[in-house]
Protein backbone atom coordinates (compact mmCIF):
# COMPACT_ATOMS: atom_id res chain seq x y z
CA UNK A 1 0.00 0.00 0.00
CA UNK A 2 0.94 3.19 -0.79
CA UNK A 3 1.87 6.35 1.45
CA UNK A 4 -0.28 9.17 1.09
CA UNK A 5 0.24 12.77 1.50
CA UNK A 6 -1.72 15.72 1.90
CA UNK A 7 0.41 18.10 0.34
CA UNK A 8 -0.87 21.80 1.01
CA UNK A 9 1.11 24.39 -1.16
CA UNK A 10 -0.21 27.52 -2.88
CA UNK A 11 2.65 28.18 -5.44
CA UNK A 12 1.71 26.38 -8.46
CA UNK A 13 5.11 25.48 -9.98
CA UNK A 14 6.60 24.29 -6.54
CA UNK A 15 3.50 22.36 -5.71
CA UNK A 16 3.15 20.66 -8.94
CA UNK A 17 7.03 19.64 -9.31
CA UNK A 18 6.84 18.64 -5.96
CA UNK A 19 3.72 16.34 -6.54
CA UNK A 20 5.29 15.11 -9.57
CA UNK A 21 8.41 13.79 -7.76
CA UNK A 22 6.74 12.57 -4.55
CA UNK A 23 4.68 10.34 -7.26
CA UNK A 24 7.98 9.13 -9.06
CA UNK A 25 9.23 7.97 -5.51
CA UNK A 26 5.86 5.63 -4.91
CA UNK A 27 3.50 7.97 -3.16
CA UNK A 28 -0.11 8.55 -3.29
CA UNK A 29 -0.40 12.66 -3.22
CA UNK A 30 -3.50 14.89 -2.77
CA UNK A 31 -2.49 17.88 -3.83
CA UNK A 32 -4.41 21.65 -2.46
CA UNK A 33 -3.61 24.85 -2.54
CA UNK A 34 -5.92 26.68 0.09
CA UNK A 35 -5.75 26.26 3.62
CA UNK A 36 -9.25 26.37 4.27
CA UNK A 37 -10.05 23.68 1.11
CA UNK A 38 -7.21 21.56 2.65
CA UNK A 39 -9.46 21.54 5.65
CA UNK A 40 -12.53 20.80 4.22
CA UNK A 41 -10.84 17.80 2.50
CA UNK A 42 -9.13 16.48 5.82
CA UNK A 43 -12.19 16.82 7.68
CA UNK A 44 -13.84 14.24 5.17
CA UNK A 45 -11.00 11.82 5.46
CA UNK A 46 -8.97 12.56 9.36
CA UNK A 47 -7.15 8.89 8.89
CA UNK A 48 -6.60 8.72 5.48
CA UNK A 49 -3.21 10.30 5.56
CA UNK A 50 0.39 9.15 6.29
CA UNK A 51 1.65 12.39 6.68
CA UNK A 52 0.81 16.56 5.70
CA UNK A 53 3.15 18.95 3.95
CA UNK A 54 1.70 22.41 4.97
CA UNK A 55 3.15 25.29 3.89
CA UNK A 56 2.99 28.78 6.13
CA UNK A 57 1.90 31.40 3.68
CA UNK A 58 -1.76 30.00 2.41
CA UNK A 59 -4.83 31.71 1.36
CA UNK A 60 -8.05 30.42 3.37
CA UNK A 61 -6.30 29.51 6.32
CA UNK A 62 -2.45 30.02 7.04
CA UNK A 63 -0.28 27.30 7.57
CA UNK A 64 0.23 27.16 11.35
CA UNK A 65 -4.09 27.71 11.46
CA UNK A 66 -4.31 25.08 9.22
CA UNK A 67 -2.17 22.44 11.46
CA UNK A 68 -3.64 23.54 14.87
CA UNK A 69 -7.43 22.37 12.94
CA UNK A 70 -5.33 19.26 11.99
CA UNK A 71 -4.36 18.20 15.30
CA UNK A 72 -8.36 18.55 16.95
CA UNK A 73 -9.42 16.27 14.15
CA UNK A 74 -6.59 13.40 14.46
CA UNK A 75 -3.79 14.17 16.75
CA UNK A 76 -1.54 10.89 15.73
CA UNK A 77 -1.41 12.38 12.38
CA UNK A 78 2.49 13.77 11.45
CA UNK A 79 3.19 16.79 9.36
CA UNK A 80 6.04 18.88 8.74
CA UNK A 81 6.16 23.27 7.31
CA UNK A 82 7.67 23.68 4.05
CA UNK A 83 8.08 27.20 4.32
CA UNK A 84 10.23 30.75 2.90
CA UNK A 85 10.31 31.87 6.33
CA UNK A 86 13.58 31.63 8.22
CA UNK A 87 12.85 33.12 11.25
CA UNK A 88 14.17 31.41 14.40
CA UNK A 89 10.37 32.20 16.19
CA UNK A 90 8.65 30.97 13.82
CA UNK A 91 10.39 27.85 13.44
CA UNK A 92 9.78 27.55 16.99
CA UNK A 93 5.79 28.11 16.88
CA UNK A 94 5.28 25.73 13.83
CA UNK A 95 7.53 23.04 16.66
CA UNK A 96 5.24 24.12 19.59
CA UNK A 97 2.47 23.53 17.64
CA UNK A 98 3.01 19.89 17.42
CA UNK A 99 5.10 19.93 13.56
CA UNK A 100 7.90 16.55 12.97
CA UNK A 101 9.72 19.15 11.04
CA UNK A 102 10.31 22.32 9.63
CA UNK A 103 11.79 22.58 5.96
CA UNK A 104 12.99 26.08 4.54
CA UNK A 105 12.33 27.10 1.15
CA UNK A 106 14.34 26.18 -1.15
CA UNK A 107 15.19 22.78 -0.14
CA UNK A 108 16.31 19.80 -2.08
CA UNK A 109 13.71 17.10 -2.85
CA UNK A 110 15.70 14.27 -2.18
CA UNK A 111 15.75 15.71 1.51
CA UNK A 112 12.56 15.94 1.40
CA UNK A 113 11.98 12.51 1.12
CA UNK A 114 14.27 10.93 3.17
CA UNK A 115 12.44 13.29 6.03
CA UNK A 116 8.81 12.09 4.78
CA UNK A 117 10.27 8.70 5.52
CA UNK A 118 11.92 8.93 8.21
CA UNK A 119 8.96 10.39 10.19
CA UNK A 120 6.45 7.88 8.29
CA UNK A 121 8.73 5.22 9.76
CA UNK A 122 8.95 6.31 13.30
CA UNK A 123 5.38 6.71 13.28
CA UNK A 124 4.53 3.07 12.14
CA UNK A 125 4.06 0.35 15.11
CA UNK A 126 7.23 -1.60 16.28
CA UNK A 127 7.22 -4.83 15.14
CA UNK A 128 8.75 -7.23 17.75
CA UNK A 129 10.98 -10.13 14.83
CA UNK A 130 11.49 -10.25 11.19
CA UNK A 131 9.34 -12.90 9.38
CA UNK A 132 10.83 -16.07 9.98
CA UNK A 133 10.68 -17.13 6.05
CA UNK A 134 11.25 -13.67 4.72
CA UNK A 135 12.26 -13.73 1.21
CA UNK A 136 16.37 -12.17 1.29
CA UNK A 137 18.34 -11.84 -1.64
CA UNK A 138 22.45 -11.32 -1.15
CA UNK A 139 24.88 -10.12 -3.38
CA UNK A 140 28.50 -10.13 -0.82
CA UNK A 141 27.89 -8.41 1.64
CA UNK A 142 24.52 -6.25 0.08
CA UNK A 143 21.60 -7.92 1.51
CA UNK A 144 18.46 -7.41 0.31
CA UNK A 145 15.52 -8.05 2.02
CA UNK A 146 11.98 -8.45 -0.25
CA UNK A 147 9.22 -8.71 1.62
CA UNK A 148 9.98 -6.05 4.53
CA UNK A 149 12.10 -3.74 1.47
CA UNK A 150 14.84 -2.94 3.18
CA UNK A 151 18.32 -2.85 1.88
CA UNK A 152 21.25 -3.11 3.38
CA UNK A 153 24.27 -1.62 2.25
CA UNK A 154 28.00 -3.33 2.16
CA UNK A 155 28.65 -0.48 4.54
CA UNK A 156 25.68 -1.93 7.01
CA UNK A 157 23.31 1.31 5.94
CA UNK A 158 19.95 0.46 6.38
CA UNK A 159 17.72 1.71 2.96
CA UNK A 160 13.82 1.84 3.24
CA UNK A 161 13.12 1.05 -0.67
CA UNK A 162 9.41 2.71 -2.26
CA UNK A 163 7.56 -1.33 -3.77
CA UNK A 164 8.73 -0.11 -6.82
CA UNK A 165 12.70 0.52 -5.95
CA UNK A 166 12.44 -3.25 -4.54
CA UNK A 167 10.86 -4.56 -7.94
CA UNK A 168 13.40 -3.01 -9.57
CA UNK A 169 15.86 -4.56 -7.46
CA UNK A 170 14.80 -7.71 -7.74
CA UNK A 171 14.87 -7.59 -11.36
CA UNK A 172 18.88 -6.56 -10.86
CA UNK A 173 19.98 -8.48 -8.37
CA UNK A 174 18.34 -11.27 -10.41
CA UNK A 175 20.12 -10.77 -13.59
CA UNK A 176 23.55 -9.79 -12.63
CA UNK A 177 26.49 -8.99 -15.31
CA UNK A 178 23.77 -8.93 -18.73
CA UNK A 179 22.33 -6.46 -20.60
CA UNK A 180 18.58 -5.80 -19.45
CA UNK A 181 16.83 -3.29 -22.35
CA UNK A 182 14.75 -0.74 -21.43
CA UNK A 183 11.24 -2.20 -22.85
CA UNK A 184 12.06 -5.03 -20.99
CA UNK A 185 12.61 -3.53 -17.78
CA UNK A 186 9.69 -1.48 -18.32
CA UNK A 187 7.45 -3.83 -18.87
CA UNK A 188 8.24 -6.02 -16.21
CA UNK A 189 8.58 -3.73 -13.27
CA UNK A 190 5.82 -1.10 -14.80
CA UNK A 191 3.56 -2.62 -16.96
CA UNK A 192 4.16 0.10 -19.87
CA UNK A 193 6.52 1.53 -21.71
CA UNK A 194 5.93 5.18 -22.25
CA UNK A 195 7.65 8.53 -21.86
CA UNK A 196 6.75 8.83 -17.93
CA UNK A 197 7.70 5.43 -16.94
CA UNK A 198 11.06 5.83 -18.88
CA UNK A 199 11.42 9.24 -16.58
CA UNK A 200 10.64 7.30 -13.14
CA UNK A 201 13.90 4.26 -14.56
CA UNK A 202 15.90 7.30 -14.93
CA UNK A 203 14.94 8.50 -11.23
CA UNK A 204 15.73 5.30 -9.71
CA UNK A 205 18.75 4.44 -11.49
CA UNK A 206 20.09 7.24 -10.10
CA UNK A 207 19.11 6.80 -6.80
CA UNK A 208 20.63 3.29 -7.39
CA UNK A 209 24.27 4.56 -7.67
CA UNK A 210 23.82 6.72 -5.18
CA UNK A 211 22.92 3.50 -2.65
CA UNK A 212 25.71 1.59 -4.41
CA UNK A 213 28.37 4.46 -4.69
CA UNK A 214 30.55 3.41 -2.01
CA UNK A 215 30.51 -0.29 -3.04
CA UNK A 216 33.42 -0.93 -5.71
CA UNK A 217 32.45 -4.13 -6.47
CA UNK A 218 28.30 -2.72 -7.65
CA UNK A 219 27.71 -0.38 -10.73
CA UNK A 220 25.14 -0.18 -13.00
CA UNK A 221 26.17 0.72 -16.52
CA UNK A 222 24.29 2.57 -19.29
CA UNK A 223 24.42 0.41 -22.51
CA UNK A 224 23.38 3.68 -25.03
CA UNK A 225 20.36 2.99 -26.62
CA UNK A 226 19.53 -0.15 -25.19
CA UNK A 227 19.40 -0.20 -21.38
CA UNK A 228 21.49 -1.00 -18.33
CA UNK A 229 24.23 -3.55 -16.83
CA UNK A 230 23.90 -4.59 -13.09
CA UNK A 231 27.46 -5.32 -12.72
CA UNK A 232 28.78 -7.40 -9.86
CA UNK A 233 32.67 -8.11 -9.53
Amino acid sequence: MKHKILLVEDEADLGNVVKQYLELMDFDVDWQQNGRTALDVFEKSPNAYHILLIDVNLPGLNGFELAEHVIKLNPDVPFLFLTARGDKNDRLSGLKIGADDYVVKPFDVDELVLRIRNIIKRKQPVVSAEPAQQKVINIGTTQLFVDSLKLITEQGEEIILTPRECDLLVLFFNNVNRVLKREEILTKVWGSNDYFVGRSLDVFISRFRKYFQHNINISIKNVYGIGFVFNVK
